[in-house]
């Protein structure tokens, strides 16, 4: 009997010493004390590398609905010139350029004797002394007298008009040197058509290379005012 409970000891003893021998491992749910007052702490038997996902932000809504930029569009500019004489000539004379581009002048004469009279932009819009007042060609290259398709002339040579059998010249003219903005704008200088035919420069004469010997100044008209034919306005690029 004795060596029985002998053995059952011995036994109990291996059992005690394996069981402290072997590690504890974390448990995976909260040991909660009834007696303690703090939160449960929780654990995790896992190991290993932790993994961030990769998020794609959203496209903001201010971002998708910004406007796209603007391009100014220029505005068409208009001056008008209403010519007024003594020998019952007069007309008038629109200007019209587009942005930067070409000055297109449309004229409209009555009045003449048939045939070519020089027209030219001169230098002033005084008329108080009827059209011996505007002054010489206008001329801010300071070059000779020629004809529109002349690289040396004065910016005021526009050549010659015609006008037909009952006295009524209609022209267009398309010039690079009469802009109607900028330093060498022809608002507020005069228009005149002459007694003779405009002799481009070329005739020989002592006025040729001032005036084109184109004679008496029959009409003048200044140009009064400018204005946008179209107000100026803003358009998204494409």
């Amino acid at each position: 009997m004795q060596a029985v409970l002998a053995v059952m000891a011995a036994h109990s003893v291996l059992a005690a010493v394996s069981a402290s021998s072997v590690p504890q491992q974390p448990l995976l749910f909260p040991t909660i004390s009834s007696t303690s007052s703090q939160s449960p702490q929780f654990h995790s038997s896992f190991h290993g590398v932790a993994l961030k996902a990769k998020v794609r932000p959203f496209l903001s809504l201010s971002a998708a609905a910004a406007p796209k930029p603007l391009a100014v569009v220029s505005a068409a500019k208009k001056a008008v010139a209403v010519l007024k004489g003594t020998s019952g000539v007069e007309g008038v004379v629109t200007l019209t350029q587009d942005g930067e581009g070409l000055t297109t002048v449309n004229v409209r004469i009555t009045g003449l004797t048939p045939g070519k009279h020089g027209f030219h932009l001169h230098e002033f819009g005084d008329t108080t002394n009827g059209c011996i007042s505007t002054g010489p060609h206008f001329n801010p290259n300071g070059l000779t007298h020629g004809a529109p398709e002349d690289e040396v002339r004065h910016a005021g040579d526009l050549g010659n008009i015609i006008a037909n059998a009952e006295g009524v010249a209609e022209a267009t003219i398309v010039d690079s040197q009469i802009p109607l903005t900028g330093p060498n704008a022809v608002v507020g200088r005069a228009f005149v058509v002459h007694e003779l035919e405009d002799d481009l420069g070329k005739g020989g004469h002592e006025l040729s290379l001032s005036t084109g010997n184109a004679g008496g100044r029959l009409a003048c008209g200044r140009q009064p005012f400018s204005s946008n034919a179209f107000s100026n306005f803003l358009l998204p690029e494409s």
